[in-house]
């Protein structure tokens, strides 16, 4: 090869490789382990919507112990995702994060009970066990608003083996997964929705700390604008996002995830939400969950100011 060739070649991928150097890396740190329910970040990735922003995304596992809003909040993670109700509970115990985006306009989060028991709605629910995890926010929100006659709480076993071995267990679960998994091992779940009872906190939230969308207004300007183009690509087309998924956790399977999609999909265009409009966040939704959280006494009246708690697109 001559050296005129060399020179020639340098020339041209000079740009690609100050191209590749010049993008912003960011973390986001995930609220579980990677799931459907953060499809819409993966599709970002896989696609190459954020590499097209100039962003490199670390997308960080969450699980049990991963406190996503502190984790964000002191900027060890740029971004995260994050439910609305434990966004207030993390403003209110000053770790100021912020919404960016919200995926879900309905929540996922049920209650799976057996068919066979009869139960219609969440009020008819007695003289059973039920797993929920008692810190969480829908759990008192539970325990306040239905009579609740006989039933043992006791903590969310994290799978379905106990569901699957008594008739009178119920358990927290999210539509979008538990109930699949339980029918696919012979059990009969039937899903009693907490929208449908008025609890329906935004999910799967892309947030950020007020500090760092002060100071980096165009990078979350970016991120928030690749993410809501990887939730649309996700519901018209998860194959290569759910792949990425798979690799990620094996424990799921493909039958799952593309349930979850299926199931998703109405929970993302809800509330008159199109193509267009995926994320949109309300200043009425976000008062009406703080509202309740204060009048649940899980935060002090005035705590959390509800238009503190996101940015609109």
């Amino acid at each position: 090869m001559t050296k005129k060739l060399i020179f020639l070649i340098a020339i041209l991928i000079a740009p690609l490789c100050t191209f590749a150097q010049d993008k912003t890396k960011v973390s986001l740190v995930l609220n579980w382990f990677p799931e459907m329910e953060h499809g819409g970040f993966y599709a970002a990735q896989v696609h190459g919507f954020y590499a097209d922003e100039g962003l490199d995304v670390t997308i960080i596992s969450g699980g049990v112990d991963v406190p996503v809003g502190p984790r964000v909040a002191s900027q060890q993670s740029q971004f995260g995702v994050t439910n609305a109700d434990n966004l207030i509970f993390a403003r209110a115990a000053e770790a100021n994060i912020v919404a960016l985006m919200a995926p879900l306009q309905v929540s996922p989060r049920c209650i799976m009970v057996h068919e066979s028991e009869g139960f219609k709605t969440l009020a008819d629910l007695n003289d059973m066990t039920l797993a929920m995890n008692p810190k969480d926010a829908f759990s008192e929100f539970m325990k306040q608003n239905f009579p609740m006659k006989n039933i043992k709480i006791v903590p969310y076993p994290g799978s379905v083996a106990p569901f699957l071995a008594d008739k009178r267990f119920g358990q927290q679960a999210y539509n979008i997964s538990e109930p699949f998994i339980a029918k696919k091992n012979g059990g009969d779940p039937k899903v009693l929705m907490l929208a449908d009872a008025g609890w329906s906190p935004y999910s799967s939230l892309l947030v950020t700390s007020d500090e760092y969308a002060a100071k980096n207004p165009e990078i979350v300007k970016k991120m928030t604008r690749a993410s809501i183009k990887g939730w649309v690509k996700y519901l018209d087309d998860p194959l290569k996002s759910n792949e990425q998924i798979l690799k990620l956790n094996p424990e799921l399977g493909m039958d799952i995830l593309d349930f979850g999609v299926k199931e998703m999909k109405p929970m993302v265009y809800a509330d008159g939400v199109t193509k267009e409009t995926v994320g949109k966040m309300t200043a009425e939704r976000w008062t009406k969950i703080v509202k309740q959280m204060e009048g649940l006494k899980l935060i002090k009246p005035g705590q959390v100011k509800p238009e503190d708690c996101f940015k609109p697109l």
